[in-house]
């Protein structure tokens, strides 16, 4: 009989732990439990290979240009934006597979492009990133 009352006060103190946890588990917002892990992954596959010269807010160009809505934009076509020459006339419109073959082997899509030393990224990390472009631009 000893025993049990000396540990009656620790179970109470694991149902009321118990308990807090499951308040503060209903209590999240319903938005974070409805996120895809994928956003996130795509968001940080963005910041891993783009971020440093990119941003996704139209008209904030830095080393490279902006990519709000650069699916379904002409390539080298943002009026406030210097690119190169070879851009500027590269007469294509970037789609879903342009932008993967750019990201993964730039110089196979557009030579004389001003992402150097840029050497590419995997084409599961251009995906990635596609999928957050896509969804950031909405």
């Amino acid at each position: 009989m000893q025993s049990r009352l000396q540990s009656s006060p620790y179970q109470w103190l694991h149902a009321i732990a118990g308990a807090a946890t499951l308040a503060l588990l209903a209590s999240a917002p319903a938005s974070l439990a409805q996120q895809p892990a994928g956003d996130e992954a795509d968001k940080q596959a963005f910041n891993n290979s783009c971020r440093t010269c990119h941003s996704m807010k139209e008209g904030d160009n830095r080393l490279g240009p902006n990519l709000n809505k650069i699916v379904g934009r002409k390539a080298g076509s943002l009026p406030d934006y210097n690119y190169s020459s070879s851009m500027k006339e590269a007469g294509f419109v970037w789609d879903q597979d342009k932008l993967t073959r750019f990201m993964v082997k730039p110089d196979e899509v557009v030579s004389g492009h001003k992402m150097q030393p840029y050497g590419g990224v995997p084409a599961e990390e251009a995906a990635k990133v596609i999928a957050y472009l896509q969804a950031a631009s909405q």
